[in-house]
């Protein structure tokens, strides 16, 4: 398969797969308030022999960074890695947290890269 395949409408058929499967994701929602900010998802079980426990939608990147997703899971632990390995790498250089802007610019490029390099585009929507 191409990532650049487009469809006879014209669309490029790897993003719509990405956008249906996030459309087929559990709704994910983040409120940002004066002393901190709230991530909360919905946990849609997918069939009983499914332990519930073992599956994290709300993790932590940092002390005081979050990440929550709607789409598909194995997606979203490969940039939850990710994140993770780009924050200590950032705090081993400044010896300092990451800011969440510089984070959030650097996971886009991430996935920007994954896109362009042939592999198949993420099929996820985070909020950090």
């Amino acid at each position: 398969f191409c990532v650049s395949l487009f469809s006879p409408s014209g669309k490029l058929v790897q993003i719509e797969y990405a956008l249906a499967a996030v459309a087929a994701g559990a709704p994910s929602v983040g409120i940002k308030a004066a002393n901190g900010v709230v991530l909360a998802t919905e946990k849609k079980q997918k069939s009983i022999l499914y332990d519930e426990r073992s599956v994290h939608k709300v993790e932590p990147i940092t002390k005081h960074i979050g990440l929550v997703y709607s789409g598909m899971g194995p997606d979203y632990r490969v940039l939850v890695h990710r994140a993770r390995k780009l924050a200590q790498q950032y705090y081993l250089v400044y010896h300092e947290p990451i800011p969440t802007a510089q984070l959030v610019q650097r996971i886009a490029s991430v996935m920007q890269e994954y896109t362009q390099s042939g592999y198949v585009p993420f099929r996820i929507v985070r909020l950090l």
